[in-house]
Order: structure tokens, then C-alpha cells, then sequence
């Protein structure tokens, strides 16, 4: 199960989906999509959306990509299922504390809310390096979610005991964003792999994406 950001949309993985079907490989790509206008918590609407295509795909592993990591636990408690395994991919870990954190980026947030703007504010010309292909660079543009700033002082429960299954990490290099996350996974003897690439390397090269998710499958598997 391929779980993307509720800051973009399922547009995120689609290239990956389309190496994956080649190779023989079932997904499932569940739509974040919620509606801030409802009183119910953000969290709750995008991890209720993942849990319901859960219980159709019992058994799989779970792969959450960047503000997707810290939903995982919370997915697998409210399907009610047991997942084969976690897999974090250039995302932050699970932890019960505010999204935003507590350093620069809760200070740049908190700014851009007091001037009334939201994140991601992302466009063509700043996405440009980091997606060159203009077709998939649209695509993800399309599907992009600036979130409130109540998105960013939820917190999302971790249910104790987890992880309940092996935990692997995938981080695109270089890049500071995740680095304390990776080291974390490692000093938990997680199978870490680290790809030369940007925060969106699977719309960029998704057959390496593809190659070091299957490195990570199998070294859980064993």
C-alpha cells in the first residue's frame, strides 16, 4: 500500500504503480483527500480513507512517503489489521507530537500562518529541478493540499506496542530534511537504503525507487 503525503495527492506514486504492475506486483494507492471544513480532526479523515482500502489489501506492507510516515500506526490500528511491514520513504517516523516540530520549520510556519498563507505554496517554476518532467511535475501540482495550520498542531496518536511488524527506511540523499529520521532507523537496526535524489525521486527515476523498496521487502522478509 502506497500512502502519499496529505500535502499532494495519489499522483505521487503513480509512476512507481506502473513499475510495479510490469514487475508482477499488487497496490493499492488510497486518496488522503479530507475536508477541513468538518470539526473532525485532519488526521482521522486521512487515516479513515487509507484504513478502509487496508482491509481489502490484509497483509500488505505499508510504504507512507514523507508527512505520510507518522500516519502508519495510526492506519493499521483503525483497520484493525496486522500489516507485513512498515516502510518509511524520505518521511518522518511516528512520533506523539505536534506535525510541525519545534524547530526552523514550526518558525517558518508559524510565519507564513501569521501572513495568512498556507503550505505548500509550491509552483512550476519551484518544482522545476525537482521534477524535471514537466508532464509528471503537472500532476503533482494538481493534486496539491496546502494544509491549515491546525494540520500542523495535530497530533497523531502511536498505539503502544507498535511497531508491530519490521520497519524499513528509504531516504533520497542528499537532503537534510530526513537525516535524523534515518539515523533513528538505524540505530533501530532497520534496513536503511539511501538514493542519490530529490524529495520526489519516484517521479523522477521510479525503477530505482521500485529496486530499493524490493531490496527492503526482501530483507524484511528474511
Amino acid at each position: 500500500m502506497l500512502i502519499h503525503s496529505p500535502l499532494v495527492g495519489p499522483a505521487t506514486w503513480a509512476p512507481l504503480v506502473e513499475v510495479f504492475a510490469q514487475r508482477g506486483v499488487a497496490t493499492v494507492t488510497p486518496d488522503l483527500d479530507g475536508d477541513e471544513t468538518r470539526d473532525e480532526a485532519l488526521w482521522g479523515q486521512h487515516v479513515r480513507a487509507a484504513a478502509s482500502r487496508l482491509r481489502e489489501a490484509e497483509g500488505a506492507i505499508l510504504v507512507g512517503h514523507s508527512g505520510a510516515g507518522a500516519l502508519l500506526p495510526a492506519i493499521s490500528a483503525a483497520a484493525g489489521l496486522r500489516p507485513s511491514g512498515y516502510i518509511f520513504v524520505d518521511a518522518g517516523l511516528p512520533a506523539a507530537t505536534p506535525r510541525k516540530g519545534a524547530g526552523s520549520f514550526a518558525a517558518f510556519l508559524d510565519d507564513l500562518h501569521a501572513r495568512g498563507g498556507r503550505f505548500p505554496d509550491w509552483n512550476d517554476e519551484s518544482l522545476s529541478e525537482l521534477v524535471p518532467d514537466p508532464t509528471r511535475r503537472r500532476a503533482l501540482l494538481a493534486e496539491l493540499r496546502p494544509q491549515p495550520p491546525r494540520f500542523w498542531e495535530e497530533v497523531v496518536p502511536v498505539f503502544s506496542g507498535w511497531p508491530d511488524a519490521p520497519c524499513g527506511y528509504l531516504r533520497f540523499v542528499p537532503g537534510p530534511g530526513y537525516a535524523e529520521a534515518a539515523d533513528e532507523a538505524r540505530q533501530r537496526a532497520w534496513p536503511v537504503r539511501d538514493i542519490t535524489g530529490g524529495h520526489f525521486h519516484m517521479l523522477v527515476d521510479p525503477g530505482s525507487v521500485a529496486d530499493a523498496l524490493a531490496s527492503i521487502v526482501d530483507e524484511l522478509r528474511r
